[in-house]
This record gives structure tokens, C-alpha cells and sequence, in this order.
């Protein structure tokens, strides 16, 4: 079989649900505060509210990366795409259930999973030939982690400002979302399938779950010392950092929250053609760049704590946007060029499970402030992302990326 005649922009309509997607799945996050002053939610249950989005989005990127694989991407990513709808008429049906929440947010975890490895993939491939002949080898990476960026920092914000002055704060700041979905669904399903499954020496699922690229020594020790600080970095920011000034926001700290995370990841999506542009695959500035700023970032973040400063708080959100930006293209980029093509899926996403790791970080931060306080414990992530700096300084040169099979062996 043979590839589909090239559309106008394909990509562009996967990049859309992908948008979509992120949408949803972050738009949870400045409501926290909500669900605290009109539920009366602890801030653990608020944490793990937001955490437990991470117990289904792992499992589903590492059998939505291989099934897309196996099967092609539009059996993963249109169906689970819809259930994004599902996810958050859950959350809104929550707004009188905290059960209902946890499934929402488990339920918008699994869509995640399951629609970015198989949908960064999905738009990498319809970055090249036949799809878009004049798009750059590295096109495919930043169009995907803009696409994703852009969603998670509009959800937010939106939902924030609608639940600071609207009526029902609980229930109407989903709305958006259900209409962003009507929206890029339609386009999704227009979408050109790139994967194109053989017969009988096609490898089986269980064969595709065998990664060889993830047991690369680059992946081990530059792309996986990386990976949770994308995401680390963007949930302290916008899920830790405003609840700790929330006493010097009295009156907008809903909308404040929405602020951050717009702040954090708006930046996250400024930062990305720089990301491009500095990249080189025998060096890894651009993870230099962004774990050098997660550690400023949260420098900035302990001071802002210390001082309880709405103004320190959003300088912190600046840099440690730009860290998640930095990241996150630079991890996509590494694996696009480590991973073969039937692997591509499978290795996007265990990156993306190693990223998504970062999203603990609140609930751990809010266990141990029980015995630390929160500037103690942002200045001893600093000095964690410190570390990480220093391997991926030490191993990005020494090691080169490869994607030949005879190197793809574990360390």
C-alpha cells in the first residue's frame, strides 16, 4: 500500500488535536485554588488531584507509542482524541464529586499518553516528504512541542480567568474546552494515516514494546537525566509556586494562577525555534540551556517562597518556562534522531513517560512540607537539576547519538 496523495497542511490537523489535547489536560491546573477556597479541598488533595493524571497518562504512552506503531495513528490518536471530551465532561460533572474528579483527571492522563507519543510521531512524519517536501529536518520536533506547549498554556489561562469572575467557577471554565474539540475534531479525521501496517513480518504489539533505542547509552545518560525536569520545571511554576502566595493575591489569585501558567508555558513556546536553532546533534547545547535554566529557576522559585512575592513568582515562571521550552525540544530532537522509524512512536513515548515523572513533583514537595519548608525544598530541587546539568555536560559529548541498529546496545 501506498501513501496517500499529500493535503494541504496535514500536519497542521493533527498538530490542532494535539492542541486540543493539551488543552484539557492542563486546564485543571489554575483551578487548583478554586477547589480549595469553594470545596474546601486540602492543598495534598489538590496536589494529588493533579498528580494522579500522571497514573493514567504513563501506562497509555507506553501502549499508544508501540500500538500507534503497529497499527498506524489514526486508530490511537482519533478515538482517544474524542475521549478528551469525555475527560472533562467528567471534571465538570466533579465539581460535586471528588471521585469524579480523580477519574476525569486518570481519564485525561490516559488520552494524553495516548495522543502525544503517537501524535508527535504522527506530525514529525507528516513534516517530510510526501506530506510537506519543503519542511525541515527538525520541523517536525517543534511543531509538535509548540502544538502541545500552546495548548497546556491556554487551557489555564482561560480556565483561570473564566473561574475567577464567572459565575459557577467549577463548571463553566470547561466549557472552552468541549468548543476547542468541536473545532479540531473534524480536522483530525482528515488527517493522512503514515503508518501503513505489513503482513505476516510485520512485529507483532508485544515486539514493539521492546524499545532498543531507550537502552542507547545517549538516552540513558543525556536524554533521561533530562526528561523530568520538562515537566518539573513547568509544575512547580504554575501548580506549587502561586498556592505559596496566594495570602498577597487576595481578590485574582485564581486569575493570578492562570497568569503563572500562561507566563510559564507562553515562554515555553518562545524559547523552542531558539531551542531549534542552537541544537547539534554532536553537542547538546539546548539541554544545557534548559536545565541550566531549571536551576536558576528554581533558585528564584525558593526566593519567591522565602518571600512570599506575587513579583518574584512570575519572574520565577519566566525562567523556568524557559527551561520547560529548552527541554522539551531538545529531548524531542535527541530522540528523533536516535529512534528508527518503526521505533518512533515507542521511543517518543518513554521519553514522554520520563518527562511526564516531573508531574510528582508537586505532591512530593506538599508531603515533605510537612517537614521542610517549601524554600528548603525548591533550593533542594535546584541543587537536583544541578546534578543533572552536570551529567549531560560530562556525557552529551562523550557519547553521540546514533541510529544504527549495531549501536543500539545497553551500557
Amino acid at each position: 500500500m501506498t501513501a496517500r496523495a499529500p493535503t494541504a497542511r496535514p500536519w497542521l490537523r493533527v498538530a490542532a488535536a494535539m492542541f486540543g489535547v493539551g488543552w484539557g489536560a492542563n486546564q485543571f491546573a489554575s483551578l487548583l485554588l478554586a477547589y480549595h477556597q469553594t470545596r474546601g479541598l486540602s492543598v495534598a488533595t489538590d496536589q494529588a488531584l493533579f498528580g494522579v493524571y500522571a497514573l493514567g497518562l504513563v501506562p497509555a504512552l507506553l501502549i499508544g507509542g508501540p500500538a500507534s506503531d503497529r497499527w498506524g495513528r489514526r486508530p490511537v490518536v482519533r478515538p482517544m482524541a474524542c475521549v478528551s471530551v469525555i475527560a472533562t465532561v467528567l471534571l465538570m460533572l466533579g465539581a460535586s464529586s471528588t471521585p469524579l474528579l480523580y477519574l476525569g483527571r486518570f481519564v485525561a492522563g490516559a488520552v494524553s499518553g495516548s495522543v502525544f507519543a503517537a501524535g508527535t510521531a504522527w506530525v514529525k512524519e507528516l513534516s517530510g516528504p510526501p506530506y510537506d517536501a519543503e519542511a525541515g529536518e527538525q520541523a517536525g520536533a517543534r511543531r509538535a512541542a509548540i502544538a502541545l506547549s500552546a495548548g497546556f498554556g491556554m487551557g489555564p489561562v482561560v480556565a483561570g480567568v473564566i473561574a475567577q469572575w464567572a459565575p459557577d467557577p467549577l463548571v463553566l471554565p470547561y466549557l472552552p474546552h468541549l468548543a476547542v474539540m468541536a473545532l479540531v475534531l473534524p480536522g483530525l479525521w482528515r488527517a493522512p494515516e503514515t503508518i501503513f501496517p505489513g503482513g505476516a513480518a510485520s512485529p507483532g504489539l508485544l515486539a514493539r514494546f521492546r524499545v532498543p533505542a531507550a537502552a542507547h547509552p545517549r538516552f540513558l545518560t543525556v536524554i533521561a537525566p533530562l526528561a523530568p525536569w520538562v515537566f518539573g520545571a513547568a509544575a512547580v511554576s504554575f501548580a506549587v509556586l502561586p498556592t505559596l502566595v496566594s495570602r498577597h493575591t487576595s481578590g485574582f489569585g485564581i486569575a493570578f494562577a492562570g497568569l503563572v501558567a500562561a507566563v510559564t508555558l507562553g515562554v515555553g513556546v518562545l524559547v523552542q525555534p531558539v531551542a531549534r536553532r542552537i541544537d547539534r546533534p554532536e553537542h547538546p547545547r539546548g539541554s544545557l540551556v534548559g536545565l541550566a535554566a531549571v536551576v536558576a529557576g528554581m533558585l528564584l522559585a525558593a526566593l519567591a517562597a522565602e518571600r512570599a512575592s506575587p513579583l518574584l513568582v512570575l519572574l520565577a515562571a519566566v525562567v523556568l518556562g524557559a527551561g520547560y521550552g529548552f527541554c522539551l525540544v531538545a529531548g524531542l530532537l535527541e530522540v528523533q534522531r536516535l529512534a528508527r522509524p518503526d521505533e518512533l512512536a515507542g521511543l517518543t513515548a518513554v521519553f514522554y513517560g520520563l518527562t511526564y515523572v516531573g508531574f510528582a513533583v508537586p505532591i512530593v514537595l506538599a508531603e515533605l512540607s510537612t517537614r521542610l519548608t517549601y524554600p528548603v525544598l525548591l533550593l533542594s530541587l535546584a541543587g537536583l537539576a544541578a546534578v543533572s546539568l552536570v551529567v549531560v555536560t560530562v556525557q552529551g559529548s562523550r557519547i553521540p547519538g546514533s541510529t544504527r541498529e549495531d549501536d543500539l546496545s545497553p551500557v
